[in-house]
């Protein structure tokens, strides 16, 4: 398998998808890590979930199904 080397936050990846934040929110507990989500931790306690190109596939067959 190759090296992630980008991520797309949820915002983006809303962005992306044409969907709302919360509906990814809501779908993204069907991804595990394998699956392409992720958390990105930055400073003062602020954290987000972030998808692979591979991550962001999987939400769109979700939506799809």
């Amino acid at each position: 398998m190759a090296a992630t080397t980008r991520v797309h936050t949820i915002r983006r990846a809303a962005e992306i998808l044409g969907r709302t934040e919360d509906l990814l929110w809501d779908l993204s507990d069907q991804l595990d890590l394998e699956d392409g989500k992720l958390w990105i931790y930055d400073v003062d306690g602020i954290e987000t979930m972030a998808f692979t190109d591979f991550g962001l596939e999987n939400l769109r067959q979700i939506i799809n199904d």
